[in-house]
């Protein structure tokens, strides 16, 4: 009897100096489990005689009963202390701000929410969106769309051109989108209505130029394209995007290899020491160039301009982006800094739409 009360003894003071939930488990496995040392005792119980059995069984019991409340006591005792102390690490300061949820973190880049808007805004004119490799061919880049041989944009400072093939030719980084036209041409038949946002490369680096930029081109190929469906393309175009209710627009001749005619487009605006204002005031600001495509074009491309005539205009994404938020430096948009692009971004939940606002 002795043996077992200094056993008892020894577990209950084992029981005591745990010190979390997973040393307490250690004592009780090693005390009540299948092999522990009080579930041994009652092992030895079988082989004794009736008299003795009901004694120091009586008292084995009392042990293990002893054992077991000790047990669930101080595992109570070990989990409120684990509760205070997760409580204590993570108390919140309840006078600080709350703080902004994951998803309404992170910024989208203006340029991106451009692009978006110009998907928006076009897609529910009927255009659909055409997108085309960075790396073309002197073909597609210049000779489908009526550049001439000596004309400068084939030139090593205004293009970024690969090493020669063996054959001599030359693969380059695209100049504009235009080689998308190209293509859509070549692989569709009219009627085309098609959009070609993209990147572009040219050898420009400066306030207003860097050497990759963004452009959006759009293409109408058809029996009866004319001048006047451009023009209500392009007024619409400037009154979603602006989001004002009216703009004046005004077209000048020029001159691009591959429309004929081609034409500038300046819109009215008012210029303010900080900002500048569409749809109001006596100044005028060039915004894209567009025009008729050129024959020569059509005829590169498979078409019959006998029997289809089409017209094409193009804007940079950046610098439409730049006019509508009031952003001064074309290079603070490839920059990367994080301050900038939490002043100047979007959240990335807020879809633009038509019906909703594009920059709401």
């Amino acid at each position: 009897m002795s043996n077992l009360q200094d056993l008892q003894s020894q577990i209950l003071a084992d029981i005591a100096a745990a010190v979390d939930e997973a040393a307490l488990e250690a004592v009780r496995v090693g005390a009540l489990g299948k092999k522990g040392s009080i579930s041994a005792l009652l092992a030895t119980l079988g082989k004794m005689d009736p008299e003795r059995r009901k004694t120091e069984g009586a008292a084995i019991n009392r042990a293990k009963e002893a054992v077991t409340e000790a047990l669930a006591a101080r595992r109570d005792v070990l989990k409120a202390a684990a509760l205070d102390a997760k409580l204590a690490a993570e108390t919140i300061d309840v006078t600080l701000p709350m703080r902004e949820p994951l998803a309404e973190q992170g910024r989208l880049h203006p340029l991106s929410q451009v692009w978006d808007e110009l998907t928006a805004i076009f897609a529910d004119m009927g255009f659909s969106i055409a997108e085309g490799p960075d790396i073309e061919t002197d073909d597609y880049n210049f000779t489908k769309l009526n550049f001439p041989e000596g004309h400068p944009a084939r030139e090593m400072h205004d293009t970024f051109y690969f090493n020669p093939k063996e054959d001599g030719s030359r693969l380059l980084l695209r100049t504009h989108t235009s080689p998308v036209q190209v293509r859509t041409m070549l692989s569709k038949r009219p009627p085309i209505r098609v959009i070609c946002p993209g990147r572009t490369y040219r050898s420009d680096s400066d306030q207003t130029h860097t050497p990759m930029f963004h452009q959006v081109e759009g293409l109408v190929i058809d029996k009866g394209s004319h001048l006047g469906h451009l023009k209500w393309i392009l007024h619409e175009f400037c009154k979603a995007f602006f989001e004002v209710d009216n703009v004046n627009m005004r077209f000048r001749p020029s001159f691009f290899p591959f429309t004929e005619p081609s034409l500038e487009v300046d819109i009215q605006c008012r210029r303010g020491k900080d900002e500048i204002r569409f749809g109001e005031g006596e100044d005028w600001l060039e915004i894209l160039g567009c025009g008729m495509v050129h024959p020569n074009v059509l005829t590169a491309c498979g078409l019959d301009p006998n029997e289809y005539q089409g017209f094409a205009w193009g804007m940079g994404i950046d610098r439409i982006a730049m006019l509508k938020y009031g952003m001064s430096d074309l290079r603070q948009l490839f920059e990367a800094d994080v301050r900038w692009l939490n002043h100047y971004g979007f959240k990335p939940l807020d879809i633009p739409t038509l019906a909703g606002g594009l920059s709401s």
